[in-house]
């Protein structure tokens, strides 16, 4: 295993730090690192891939609650650029990258661990729902923003529209209690209605009649997906941002009071 390398450091203590990965090298991640840490805090960009736009926004709130923020980068050319939204491409296990990531981050700083805050936004709310399926073991609370499909709770339909084979495709079989127990968050902008890019159709794996077919906009899949957690007991808070469209800044604010309350 290659050692942990660091790539760009700045400011007091590297406390902004983009690292390659030794889990894989195709892989890095940034960090926040702030005065004092005691929880982490991952933080998934979307299809736009602004790393250090997503870390540096939830720099005060790191301040604030004393949780490093990890940025994981999934390149666009490794090897499909949607391949991450689905945790697994190919030879590629995303979902085993990110823990690669954070063993890394727990082996360099005395920093707890074994749970952590995720919030994904568009392609990483994608991910981070996902990642709450098959790892509830290993986070504090999920915040899941503006998805452009959603895996339903539903053992009846196939990965990734359901749970139904994910003990073969994936070598997890999802507990629904398990992930029931986690504090979720869906949080999307009233206005976020635009269908371009995300419309799928009956060929597309993640497709659900009603749900992820052409014409349904975000609200309604996250609305879907609050029907489907809830139904096996999660508590999920709902949040519509008012006068916000398909905008990740626009949520951070929603998503860090969200962390804040689990954390206080």
């Amino acid at each position: 295993m290659r050692a942990w390398r660091m790539v760009v450091g700045a400011g007091r203590d590297t406390a902004r730090a983009v690292v390659m990965t030794s889990y894989d090298d195709r892989f890095s991640y940034s960090l926040y690192v702030p005065r004092v840490y005691s929880t982490l805090a991952v933080v998934v960009h979307g299809t736009d891939r602004d790393v250090l736009g997503y870390r540096d926004a939830f720099a005060g709130f790191a301040e604030e609650n004393d949780c490093m923020i990890l940025a994981p980068l999934f390149p666009a050319d490794v090897p499909d650029p949607d391949g991450y939204k689905y945790l697994c491409r190919g030879q590629i296990r995303y979902d085993e990258i990110l823990l690669g990531m954070v063993d890394e981050v727990a082996g360099r700083y005395d920093i707890a661990t074994e749970r952590f805050l995720l919030f994904g936004f568009s392609g990483g709310g994608h991910f981070t729902h996902r990642f709450l399926y098959l790892h509830p073991d290993r986070l504090l609370a999920a915040s899941i923003g503006a998805p452009g499909a959603v895996t339903l709770l539903d053992g009846a339909r196939p990965w990734p529209a359901g749970i139904a084979d994910t003990a073969d495709c994936l070598g997890h079989k999802i507990d629904p209690a398990a992930v029931a127990a986690i504090a979720v968050q869906l949080v999307v902008g009233e206005k976020d209605l635009s269908t371009d890019g995300i419309a799928t159709d009956a060929r597309h794996p993640a497709w659900i009649a009603g749900v992820n077919d052409a014409g349904v906009p975000r609200p309604a899949r996250l609305h879907a997906l609050r029907e489907s957690l809830e139904h096996h007991g999660a508590q999920v808070r709902y949040d519509l941002v008012p006068e916000a469209a398909h905008d990740a800044p626009a949520i951070f604010p929603v998503v860090q009071a969200f962390f804040s309350d689990i954390l206080s």
